[in-house]
């Protein structure tokens, strides 16, 4: 049974997602705050954090780097905050993911069981009828081969990695191409077109003047 530290100072919310939790078979352990969080930590081994990142006293970001000192223990940040600094969080990989309040508990543990699906060393995620190999960089189609450049794929991955979010043109270029900033549009929205016309089940959303969404 997987263990599980909520590190949420709402109580109402700690209370909802700690009890959803327990109903779904893991166990949980809960706290209201930074310093309760790092007291957890040190006493006790977890396989996953969600952590608040708004917290009285110590914050959430804070209380993160602290275990990022020792520990690569799978973490998802719960934030109101749908901002750029809380999603280059996850790009960074300091996070696995982010949930922005309010959201669906249902959401949410989806969003926890793909994370332990990647920890168990099962690289494979289906979006809609299509699989895609994280490990081995291949996309199928009911078992017939996509053929994807690199830089599509890597795309790709970005997108899937945050279905149902805006990733803008800035996250996309700083996850794929990494160091050309001044990367000009029409070369991203060309790799973009041409994910969209080799799978053409999948829903890219263009979102103006912002960048793009894989609709869920």
């Amino acid at each position: 049974m997987e263990r599980i530290l909520v590190v949420e100072d709402e109580y109402m919310i700690n209370q909802i997602v700690t009890e959803f939790l327990k109903e779904r078979k893991y166990e949980v352990y809960s706290v209201r705050s930074g310093e309760q969080a790092l007291e957890a930590f040190a006493e006790q081994t977890f396989d996953l954090i969600l952590l608040d990142i708004m917290l009285p006293g110590i914050r959430g970001t804070d209380v993160l780097k602290k275990i990022r000192e020792t520990s690569e223990v799978p973490i998802i940040m719960l934030t109101a905050l749908d901002d750029e600094y809380t999603q280059l969080l996850s790009f960074s990989h300091l996070i696995s993911d982010y949930v922005v309040k309010p959201f669906s508990p249902l959401i949410l543990i989806k969003r926890i069981e793909n994370v332990f699906r990647l920890k168990q060393g099962k690289p494979q995620i289906d979006v809609g009828d299509y699989s895609v190999d994280l490990d081995g960089g291949v996309v199928k189609h009911q078992d017939e081969e996509i053929h994807l450049t690199r830089k599509e794929y890597d795309i790709l991955v970005v997108l899937i990695k945050n279905k149902g979010k805006i990733v803008t043109r800035e996250q996309l270029v700083y996850q794929v191409w990494s160091y050309e900033y001044h990367l000009e549009n029409r070369i991203l929205d060309n790799h973009i077109k041409n994910i969209r016309k080799k799978m053409p089940l999948l829903s890219i959303k263009t979102i103006k003047n912002r960048g793009y969404q894989l609709e869920v």
